[in-house]
């Protein structure tokens, strides 16, 4: 596989860690945004290992 591709993934992880992280900081977080982020996080996560 591409390590630029893989790098790619790489940084759109972390970008939807800062995401879930910023939202759950809310006061008052929403749960359905937060709920799509992080399966897209797990997503990426999953390609990841794949390509690894």
């Amino acid at each position: 596989m591409d390590q630029n591709h893989v790098a790619a993934l790489r940084n759109k992880h972390e970008a939807l860690d800062q995401k879930i992280n910023d939202e759950e900081a809310r006061p008052y977080p929403d749960t359905i945004k937060l709920h799509e982020l992080k399966k897209q996080k797990l997503r990426l996560k999953e390609e990841l290992l794949t390509e690894a």
